[in-house]
């Protein structure tokens, strides 16, 4: 399956921020070496996760909810959703409300997995579509929502080590995500033109079959799951040494997974 999706000018950006030189309020310190470290990590990663809400500007880290990404575009060639499609001003909220269920650290090479529940995210913004869901045609352009409740996110990630300024920090190249949904609603304005009875059975009928509709839209909202958290990880851990958060780092690993140091 064919699946393209661009984050355009995301508000996510790695600057020339100052990074943290002393270990913020926010961070909660664990050592790999104590038995208790997945309830530990847990613990501080939704302190993190609870930091990261109203966002953090002495890094110029946006908040995340509401999250604003100005533009998403979709494109999608085969199977049963064939879209092309444009998000534009697109508002996020729901993603202060993360619980963190379970934090894993991979004692060799400090791979990250993550497990958290969302109770409810809604996705607000200007769409532009053209194609098809579940083969149903589909046109229009107008203001949408989309609303999945009850979300569990497996997250993976990927991670290397590298030195700045005499500090180890994590360097996430890349996330993975596995999520369920316990139900997903979704409104679409100006579908077919305003054609009001079109409009009103389209948005009927993918409401009343949700869950082929989510499998459907899978690949697409992973991808979008994963680009966002790629851009805040990135954006965090370039900010924040890596020993502030675990204590007892293994710096032989930093040494031999690093050629230079990166730079933000």
């Amino acid at each position: 399956m064919k699946i393209q999706l661009f984050l355009v000018t995301v508000v996510i950006h790695c600057s020339l921020a100052e990074y943290y030189k002393s270990k913020p309020s926010f961070i909660n310190t664990c050592m790999k070496s104590d038995p208790d470290f997945d309830d530990c990590s847990r613990d501080a990663v939704q302190q993190l996760f609870n930091a990261l809400g109203p966002g953090l500007p002495e890094i110029d880290l946006p908040p995340i909810d509401p999250l604003n990404i100005p533009k998403l575009r979709i494109l999608q060639g085969e199977g049963p959703v064939n879209i092309n499609a444009a998000l534009d001003n697109v508002v996020v909220t729901g993603f202060g409300k993360t619980e963190v269920l379970h934090s894993q650290v991979d004692g060799k090479s400090y791979d990250f997995y993550t497990k958290v529940r969302v109770p409810k995210i809604r996705i607000e913004g200007t769409y532009d579509l053209k194609g098809k869901i579940l083969l149903i045609p589909l046109v229009g352009r107008g203001l949408c929502w989309f609303e999945p409740s009850n979300m569990t996110i497996d997250i993976v990630s990927d991670v290397k080590m590298y030195e700045k300024g005499g500090f180890p920090f994590f360097n996430v190249t890349q996330v993975h995500v596995k999520y369920n949904i316990g139900g997903l609603k979704l409104h679409m304005g100006n579908l077919f033109d305003g054609i009001s009875s079109l409009e009103d059975s389209t948005n009927a009928y993918l409401n009343a079959n949700w869950k082929p509709v989510s499998e459907s839209l899978r690949p697409i909202l992973s991808k979008t799951i994963e680009d966002i958290l790629l851009g805040f990880m990135q954006r965090i851990f370039h900010n924040l040494p890596a020993n502030f958060m675990i204590g007892d780092l293994k710096t032989n690993l930093l040494k031999r997974n690093t050629d230079k140091e990166v730079n933000d």
